[in-house]
């Protein structure tokens, strides 16, 4: 006996009745950004592998360890499946000169691929919404993007996120913190754990993101990088401060908030739960100014952010906020060779009208029709036998009215009667 071939592991699927929810979250969000302004861009999962290099930094731990790369058997070009989404939406920009039109709001949905071990909120497939801007300078809308997060989490009925706000500076100045913190921590070698050590030449800052308890002292001491920073990088600072603090949004400032990609620069953060375990980021972004100029597009200021979807869609269901889905409209049910032949004018025509159809596939007795049409949740039943057929009629039965109501209609006048008992229900 040959064996069941299964899915990959930490590449899952989403079955019906959840890919529904996913739908539903997908429609509030697709509402959410077009009341800011931001429109869709679609990528491709599948972008040349220095791309990613360049981007996001070889020696980061995604370009390390966990991109899924491969030589194309056609012309032997080196491909990766997109980790992040960021680094395939500058490139779009910059081959379509998008940002030199005008400044872009653009964001995006869809799968990254990043090969780990799969865990609660961490898989190796795995849906974002991305959020990307291009072209302005000022904290204004790095405060956007923040405010952004707090409405969204308000539109979803969640509480318990909290934002986690720091600064990375500039370059040049993150570049001389950088031997100041290595050399803070050689005095620390071997206190330092296989993943810092590895860490100590080639990205310092991310030691300070260790969650390593034994590490956790000697992190404490270390320098901090907004001693640092310079008046204008301080004053952006303030300026994203200011914004919150005006519109009434709560933070907390987390100098080893550094997040884990190279092209970061000044604000970034972090919206987080205590609700997921070790993966209790929910979304996460924030400013990288040099990265289209870095892939060789014109200097371009630019930020955003981007959330998990598997991450928030759990959040959602363990706070009881997941939405009842709504039924179908009609459930048709017919039986006899007549009514056969009438049934899918009678389903299209009422398509047309507008109205949703459940059409019965398959035959059946008249019985076993009615339990399915209870089972699909439908508004109503539209039952035609031979009989009905003959008059050029059919039969409307509620499915949801106490007593179950049903009569006898002409064919042309049942989308008006069931229009109309559903505007008597919104009435009501």
């Amino acid at each position: 006996m040959s064996q069941n071939i299964q899915s990959v592991r930490g590449m899952n699927d989403i079955l019906p009745d959840e890919a529904e929810f996913w739908e539903l979250f997908e429609e509030t969000v697709r509402g959410w950004l077009k009341s800011y302004g931001y429109r869709p861009i679609r990528l491709p999962i599948v972008e040349p592998t220095p791309l990613f290099k360049r981007a996001i930094g070889e020696v980061t731990d995604i370009v390390e360890k966990e991109m899924y790369s491969f030589e194309d058997s056609l012309n032997g070009e080196q491909l990766t499946l997109r980790p992040e989404g960021t680094a395939g939406c500058v490139r779009a920009v910059i081959q379509h000169n998008l940002a030199v039109q005008r400044p872009q709001r653009l964001y995006y949905m869809g799968q990254m691929f990043r090969h780990e071990r799969p865990q609660k909120g961490r898989y190796r497939q795995f849906n974002q919404v991305g959020i990307e801007a291009f072209g302005f300078n000022g904290p204004d809308i790095d405060a956007e993007h923040i405010l952004m997060g707090a409405r969204l989490w308000d539109d979803l009925g969640l509480d318990g996120i909290k934002l986690q706000l720091n600064t990375l500076g500039q370059l040049e100045e993150r570049a001389k913190y950088r031997a100041e913190l290595v050399g803070y921590f050689e005095k620390y070698v071997d206190l330092l754990d296989e993943d810092a050590k590895r860490r100590l030449y080639t990205n310092p800052l991310r030691i300070l993101d260790s969650k390593n308890p034994a590490m956790q002292e000697m992190i404490a001491g270390a320098p901090r990088l907004m001693q640092h920073l310079g008046a204008e990088s301080m004053a952006h600072f303030e300026g994203v401060q200011q914004v919150l603090r005006d519109v009434g949004i709560p933070y907390e400032i987390n100098t080893r908030l550094v997040r884990g990609l190279d092209y970061y620069n000044l604000t970034v953060f972090e919206w987080v739960t205590d609700r997921l375990g070790a993966q209790g980021t929910v979304c996460a972004g924030g400013r990288y100014d040099g990265l289209v100029e870095q892939l060789g597009g014109k200097a371009t200021p630019a930020c955003g952010f981007a959330m998990g979807v598997e991450r928030l869609v759990t959040l959602i269901r363990e706070s009881g906020g997941e939405p009842e889905l709504e039924g179908t409209d009609v459930f048709l049910v017919h039986q006899g060779e007549a009514a056969s032949r009438l049934a899918p004018r009678v389903a299209e025509s009422l398509r047309d009208q507008g109205i949703d159809v459940l059409f019965n596939c398959g035959g059946g007795s008249f019985k076993s029709q009615m339990k399915k049409a209870d089972a699909s949740g439908a508004t109503f039943a539209i039952i035609i036998g031979d009989d009905e057929a003959s008059a050029g009629e059919v039969t409307l039965k509620s499915l949801r009215a106490e007593g179950g109501e049903q009569k006898r209609v002409g064919v042309d006048q049942v989308a008006d009667e069931i229009m109309n008992s559903f505007f008597d229900e919104d009435e009501a």
